[in-house]
């Protein structure tokens, strides 16, 4: 064979070379046939070509023809966006990113409340989560308990005396230690007299020694007198030894040794007194302390009187008497828009039956905005909602009770709608409210001549009709 060097030694045979027509060497594939100066473009080109996949990672041979086809959706190495937060992931990491990584995949709550949540929402569902075991809210005061969320209530319904027996005995503990704090008080404050007392005494002893140093001092300088005389005259010079003598006899009368020791005894008790004064700062921090948290016990007990009183008034025969006390006080917070609404306390239909309440709105509510009292009828979330029919059927009765005592209520009757929202099983806490937004006008309420309010207090009645209605 000839070698291309020696051909191309001559310009003329270079160019028939280039110009020589070959088949590629994919044939019989390929059965294209090109000139050898252009053999290099058609490898690039020609469909039957082996190249590698250019996706990283992929080390795979194919076909050029088949190139797009592997690329788009055959190759494990190409990227696809993720269903859920779209951003693009290789096809073969496509599982393991959905279960590790993705912020949008939607799984089952892993404390079992079987809510559906996304992965990035799991941290700040468990905050809420019901099946979540939580310290009870009376901790504080002893109870050790940790109850799941969604049994908080049913906890502290059950623990309630216990409670507020934890509550009395935290309190009468910080009451005897408030009592202990005043009466170290009134001990270090007799101590703070008595110390008052001894400085100023040994201030006036002080004063008194200070007057005797001063007379010592006179003398000396009659001494200095007499000794500038000393030459002139013997008689003087006998009588200037003895002054001496008397000086020397009156310093040793006064010695400075014990008047020093008084400073020093003054010093450690005001060092003692300044320290009694910052226990004192401590001590009222520690007063004031205990006194925000009596206030807050109080509160505390306040609200669980409060809901003694509840608990104590509740009906269990379908039947509520809602006194509303302060008319035109609610009235006016509901005009200013501060407290628009008020709710009744709850009463059921029976032991184990519907949850209810009622729900006013002294200034009116809807059409009946500005001009009357809107009353209204509340399904709410009970203990044993899932053994009672839904939706809930029954004949409602509204009333506004006369207080002259000639029965001239006001009355206004309604049957359950069962393709309501308001009478099916409560998902929240209560249901919407359903009623009469018109139910009694602010000018025949407010009327000297009726006697619907008395000593500025109205009740409401509400009837629920029980016929035909199971008892559990």
């Amino acid at each position: 064979m000839i070698k291309l060097q020696e051909v191309f030694k001559d310009n003329c045979c270079k160019r028939e070379v280039l110009n020589l027509q070959v088949f590629c060497r994919n044939s019989p594939t390929c059965n294209a046939k090109t000139s050898l100066g252009r053999y290099q473009d058609h490898l690039q080109q020609c469909l039957f070509e082996s190249v590698l996949c250019t996706n990283e990672g992929c080390c795979e041979k194919i076909l050029q023809k088949d190139l797009k086809e592997h690329l788009g959706l055959q190759c494990n190495f190409r990227k696809e966006p993720c269903q859920y937060c779209k951003q693009p992931v290789v096809v073969f990491n496509l599982k393991i990113h959905e279960r590790t990584a993705c912020p949008e995949y939607p799984l089952i709550c892993p404390q079992g409340c079987m809510q559906i949540i996304l992965t990035k929402e799991i941290e700040e569902h468990v905050l809420v989560c019901p099946e979540v075991e939580t310290d009870c809210p009376y901790k504080q005061y002893g109870c050790s308990a940790k109850i799941k969320r969604g049994k908080l209530s049913d906890h502290e319904n059950a623990y309630l005396r216990e409670h507020m027996l934890q509550i009395l005995d935290k309190n009468s503990k910080l009451e005897d230690q408030i009592s202990n704090l005043y009466k170290n008080l009134e001990h270090k404050e007799i101590k703070i007299q008595q110390l008052a007392d001894t400085v100023k005494k040994c201030e006036k002893e002080f004063r008194q020694f200070t007057q005797l140093v001063g007379k010592n001092s006179n003398l000396l300088m009659s001494t200095q007198t007499l000794a500038i005389h000393v030459d002139k005259s013997a008689c003087l010079e006998t009588q200037v030894r003895q002054l001496v003598q008397m000086a020397n006899q009156q310093q040793n009368k006064f010695d400075l040794r014990s008047l020093l020791e008084t400073i020093d005894n003054i010093k450690q008790k005001v060092a003692f007194l300044e320290s009694y004064d910052q226990r004192l700062v401590v001590l009222e921090d520690l007063s004031n302390q205990h006194d925000v948290h009596l206030g807050v016990h109080k509160a505390q007990l306040n609200k669980n009187e409060e809901r003694f009183k509840l608990l104590e008034g509740t009906s269990y025969n379908g039947k509520l008497i809602w006194k509303i006390i302060d008319y035109k006080m609610k009235k006016n917070e509901a005009v200013e828009g501060r407290i628009v609404s008020v709710f009744s306390q709850p009463f059921y239909t029976s032991r184990c039956g519907y949850r209810l309440c009622a729900r006013a709105y002294l200034n009116g509510d809807g059409s009946g905005k500005g001009t009357h009292v809107s009353l209204y009828f509340v399904v709410m979330r009970g203990e044993f909602d899932s053994l009672l029919p839904w939706p809930f059927k029954q004949k409602v009765t509204l009333m506004l009770l006369d207080q002259s005592g000639k029965k001239n209520h006001i009355v206004e009757t309604f049957k359950a709608d069962p393709n309501s929202s308001s009478f099916k099983r409560p998902e929240g806490e209560m249901n919407i409210a359903s009623g009469c937004p018109r139910f009694v006008a602010h000018s025949v309420l407010e009327n000297a001549k009726n006697t619907y309010i008395k000593d500025d207090t109205l009740f409401l009645k509400v009837v629920v009709d029980l016929t035909d209605l199971e008892e559990l």
